[in-house]
C-alpha cells in the first residue's frame, strides 16, 4: 500500500487541471468527472483506512529520499480517519451543487473542489512541518475561489476578511517554523519529536516560542477564541455547499492541534503542559462564546455558524485533557460535529432558495416548499448539534464528560451550553418552520431556475443526516476504533520509528552490503595474486596474462 498513500493528492491534483483545460464548457463533462474523481477518493480512503487499522503507520517517501532530508508523507489511523471523513463530504458537496445548480452560478466551481481536496488530504497526511504549511496555502486558495463563486457584495467582502485573517496566520506561521528550524535544523515531525525530546531542560525556551506561535496558528485555522471572528461572516456568505465543505476546514486545524502536541510537544516532554494551558481556557470560552451565538442570532445562517465555533469548543475540551480516553472521545465527537455542521449548512441553503426575498432572517414569512421534510431535516440536525438524546451529538459529549470525570467546572459549561443551544435552535426553528402556518398573505416563492434537481439535493443533505443516525447506531465499534487511534497517537514512537526507524534500517543495510561486497572484493583479489605469483605470465596488478613484446621469452 505504500505508493496509493500519495494517491488522495495526486488525483485531485490532477483531474483539476483537466477539468478547466479539457472540459472547460461543457457543464456536464465536468460533473461527471468530479463525481467520479470523488467517489474514487472515498474509495481510495476506505482502502488506505483499511490498511491502516491492520497496522503500524505507512510512509511514503517523495523522490526516495530518506528523511529527514526528503519529503515523506505518513499514513496513520487518524489521517486515514480524516480522508475518509473529507472524501465522504466533499461527494457529498459535489452531488449537492449539482442538484442545486450552485455549481453553474460561477466559474471553475469543480476544478476549485479538486484543488481543495488535494490542499486538505496533503495537509492530513503530510509529515513535514514545512509541507503543512504548503497545503494550508494551497487549500487557502482554492477555498477563497470558493468563497467568492456566484459573486456578490457581501460574498466579496466576507471572502477579503477570510484570507486576511488567513494569511495573517500563514505569516505567524512562518515565524514558528523559523523558530523551530533554528534550534532543531529539521521540520520533518518525526524528526522534530526525537530531537525536542532530547534537548535539555535549560535550553528549551526558545523551542516553547515556536510551540506556543504553532498553538497560535492552529487556533486561527480552527476558529477559537480569540481568532474566531472571521468565521461567521465567511460561513454565513459563503455558497451553500461551500459553507458545507467548510465544515471539515475548522478540523484541519484541530487535526493540526493533536497530531503536533501529542508528536512533537506532548505534555509529559521538554514544554511541558504549555499545550494544555493554552487550550483548555480557549475551548471553554470557544464554547461559551459559540452556544450563547446561537441564541443572539439573527437568522439561521449565523446560528448554525455560531453551532460550528460551539462544537470546535467542545471537541477541543477533550482534545485539550491529552489523555487517551478524552482523545478518543474529542475524535468521536469530531466526525460527529462535522457531519452535522455540513448538514445544516445544506438544510439552510435549501431553504435560503425556498424562501425568496425573506432569505434566512428570522421574521414572518410564507410556507415553504418541501415544508416538512426541510422541518424534518432541521430537527434532527438541531437536535445532533444541541447533544440531545439519542443521537450521536449526545453520545460524544456523554463520552467527553465521561473522560473528564471530577472537573466540575467543565460539566456544568458544557451542559449549560448545551441547554442554551437547544433554546436557540428551537426559537431558530419556530419562527422558520412553525411560524409560516399562520402566514397565509403569499405564497411561497419560485425556486430558482437554475436548480438542476431538488430530488439530488435532498438525498445528498438526507444522506448527511443518515451518517448521524449509522454514528449512533455504530456507536460501539466506532468508539472502540476512536480508542484504538488514541492510542496510537499516544504511543508516537511508533510513528518515529515508521519515519525515521525504517530510513536507519535502509542505511545499515546499504552499509552492511557495501562491506560485503568490499569483503568479496578483497577475497577475489587475494586470489588473483595468488594466481599471478603461480604464473609469470600473468600480471599480479591487473590479474590478466601479459601479451605482446612485454611478455616474456618461452623456452
Amino acid at each position: 500500500m505504500e505508493h496509493w498513500i500519495i494517491a488522495p493528492v495526486v488525483l485531485p491534483a490532477m483531474l483539476a487541471p483537466l477539468i478547466v483545460l479539457w472540459m472547460r464548457y461543457d457543464l456536464v463533462t465536468q460533473r461527471v468527472a468530479s463525481v467520479l474523481g470523488m467517489s474514487a477518493l472515498l474509495i481510495l480512503a476506505i482502502v488506505l483506512m483499511v490498511s491502516a487499522s491492520n497496522g503500524p503507520p505507512e510512509v511514503y517517501r517523495l523522490g526516495n529520499w530518506e528523511p529527514p532530508y526528503g519529503i515523506v508523507l505518513v499514513l496513520d489511523r487518524l489521517s486515514a480517519l480524516m480522508l475518509v471523513l473529507n472524501a465522504l463530504l466533499g461527494l457529498t458537496v459535489v452531488l449537492y451543487a449539482i442538484g442545486s445548480g450552485w455549481d453553474r452560478r460561477g466559474w471553475h466551481f469543480h476544478s476549485l473542489m479538486q484543488f481543495q481536496m488535494m490542499g486538505i488530504n496533503g495537509a492530513f497526511l503530510t509529515g513535514d512541518a514545512f509541507n503543512l504549511f504548503v497545503f494550508f496555502e494551497v487549500l487557502l486558495i482554492a477555498s477563497y475561489g470558493l468563497m467568492i463563486h456566484g459573486g456578490g457584495k457581501a460574498r466579496l467582502k466576507s471572502g477579503v476578511q477570510y484570507v486576511v485573517y488567513n494569511l495573517a496566520g500563514s505569516t505567524l506561521f512562518l515565524f514558528a517554523l523559523g523558530t523551530i528550524y533554528s534550534v532543531t535544523g529539521t521540520l520533518n515531525m518525526a524528526d522534530l519529536a526525537q530531537k525536542v525530546g532530547q534537548m535539555p531542560a535549560d535550553d528549551t525556551a526558545l523551542i516553547a516560542v515556536g510551540a506556543a506561535l504553532l498553538m497560535l496558528v492552529f487556533a486561527v485555522k480552527a476558529a477559537l477564541v480569540p481568532f474566531q471572528f472571521w468565521l461567521p461572516a465567511t460561513y454565513t456568505n459563503a455558497p451553500g455547499p461551500v459553507a458545507a465543505l467548510f465544515a471539515i476546514m475548522t478540523k484541519v486545524g484541530v487535526y493540526a492541534i493533536v497530531r503536533v502536541y501529542t508528536l512533537i510537544f506532548p505534555i509529559t516532554g521538554t514544554t511541558g503542559t504549555l499545550a494544555h494551558d493554552l487550550l483548555l481556557p480557549a475551548a471553554l470560552v470557544t464554547l461559551v462564546i459559540g452556544m450563547v451565538g446561537i441564541l443572539g442570532a439573527r437568522d439561521l445562517g449565523r446560528a448554525v455558524t455560531y453551532s460550528v465555533i460551539g462544537s470546535v469548543g467542545t471537541m477541543m475540551l477533550a482534545f485539550a485533557q491529552f489523555t487517551q480516553g478524552a482523545t478518543a472521545a474529542g475524535l468521536y465527537y469530531m466526525v460527529h460535529s462535522t457531519l452535522v455542521a455540513a448538514a445544516l449548512f445544506l438544510i439552510a441553503d435549501l431553504v435560503r432558495e425556498r424562501r425568496g426575498r425573506w432569505g434566512l432572517s428570522l421574521v414572518d414569512a410564507p410556507l415553504l416548499r418541501n415544508h416538512g421534510l426541510l422541518a424534518a431535516f432541521f430537527f434532527v440536525g438541531a437536535l445532533a448539534m444541541a447533544g440531545m438524546p439519542p443521537l450521536s451529538g449526545f453520545l460524544g459529549k456523554l463520552m467527553i464528560l465521561d473522560a473528564t470525570r471530577g472537573q466540575w467546572g467543565l460539566w456544568a459549561t458544557v451542559l449549560i451550553t448545551s441547554l442554551i443551544a437547544i433554546v436557540g435552535f428551537a426559537r431558530v426553528g419556530s419562527q422558520v418552520f412553525w411560524r409560516p402556518y399562520g402566514f397565509s398573505d403569499e405564497e411561497a416563492p419560485d425556486l430558482p431556475k437554475d436548480m438542476t434537481s431538488p430530488a439530488l439535493a435532498f438525498t445528498a443533505t438526507g444522506g448527511l443526516i443518515a451518517g448521524l443516525v449509522a454514528l449512533t447506531v455504530l456507536a460501539g465499534p466506532v468508539s472502540r476504533w476512536m480508542q484504538g487511534t488514541a492510542a496510537q497517537l499516544f504511543a508516537p514512537a511508533n510513528y518515529i520509528d515508521a519515519v525515521m526507524g525504517g530510513a536507519e534500517a535502509r542505511a545499515q543495510e546499504a552499509a552492511q552490503i557495501g562491506l560485503h561486497a568490499h569483503g568479496h572484493m578483497t577475497v577475489i583479489d587475494e586470489m588473483r595474486q595468488e594466481d599471478a605469483g603461480s604464473d609469470p605470465a600473468v600480471d599480479p596488478q591487473t590479474a590478466t596474462p601479459q601479451t605482446g613484446h612485454d611478455a616474456p621469452a618461452s623456452h
